[in-house]
């Protein structure tokens, strides 16, 4: 499992926008030039964003982006469906609810896939546990600062 720049970036520039103020707008701009990143690849994740209903955009001359909703009602899940499609990919779907049919190999039950897919739902309720707050306040993994 990896996760692709466009998510570790992506991150970051949400929890940038929720360090501010709740309606605060931020241009890609100074998002871009505060965090190192190119403006051009910060607004194409601001674009994924908006789409996603995670950032509200807001045009004019003192325009910019928001969170679309307070930070603590955005999970790390939704962040990461929203700029990389999904958590974990699982290649072998369920056909029916009781059988699980390989897409790789001519057996009539795949013994593998029961295990990917309960991976996928562990890391889809880990991922959907925490939210942009807890991020942007040191709140989730601040105890492992120290080890």
């Amino acid at each position: 499992m990896r996760f692709t720049t466009k998510t570790e970036y992506g991150l970051v520039c949400l929890v940038y926008l929720a360090k501010r103020p709740l309606g605060q707008m931020v241009t890609v701009r100074d998002v871009a030039s505060d965090e190192h990143y190119s403006p051009a690849f910060a607004e194409k994740i601001f674009q994924r964003l908006r789409s996603a209903k995670i950032v509200t955009s807001h045009q004019g001359k003192q325009g910019g982006y928001t969170l679309a909703r307070p930070p603590a009602e955005i999970t790390l899940r939704e962040i990461i469906e929203a700029l990389d499609g999904e958590t974990f990919k699982v290649f072998c779907e369920p056909r029916t609810r009781e059988t699980i049919v390989c897409t790789h190999f001519s057996t009539d039950m795949c013994l593998v896939s029961p295990v990917w897919m309960r991976t996928k739902e562990v890391l889809d309720h880990f991922f959907g546990s925490i939210s942009l707050e807890m991020l942007a306040n040191g709140k989730y993994g601040s105890d492992r600062a120290s080890a």
